[in-house]
């Protein structure tokens, strides 16, 4: 996992809705600092529109939201529709949590980046995030 960009990764990590369980969140942007990614955690009960707003605003690459509400099906769709919206084609959605395996994948079909269940190991989230960075983003 090498950066070849000229910068850090910038990765927002959100938790969407009325979900108020963060601690794997903070995990996450911990274990992607320590990578040398630079993260913007918007804190809980954020709403898809203040995401993406947030997003925009920090010129992130990545945004990767973390959900434990059930909620997914819903949250992932509008964000990536508000993301489309406003342009936002070169920058990675992805997240984690608790997401059964056949919602993944419709996810993944919808274009979401890669999800990844409890227990992934955090090498292995950051390695994905900073490779899909090099090979989707002009810089």
């Amino acid at each position: 996992m090498v950066n070849p960009l000229q910068r850090p990764v910038r990765v927002l990590v959100a938790k969407v809705g009325l979900d108020g369980h963060d601690r794997g969140a903070k995990v996450i942007a911990a274990a992607l600092r320590d990578a040398g990614m630079e993260v913007i955690y918007t804190g809980l009960r954020q709403t898809p529109e203040m995401v993406v707003s947030a997003a925009l605003q920090e010129d992130v690459d990545a945004i990767g939201v973390s959900i434990l509400s059930g909620a997914h099906m819903t949250v992932f769709p509008r964000i990536m529709t508000l993301m489309k919206e406003k342009g936002m084609d070169d920058v990675l959605l992805t997240g984690g949590g608790i997401i059964p395996e056949t919602d993944m994948s419709r996810l993944n079909e919808l274009g979401v980046g890669k999800l990844f269940p409890p227990g992934t190991r955090t090498e292995d989230i950051a390695a994905y995030i900073t490779d899909w960075v090099a090979t989707h983003r002009d810089f």
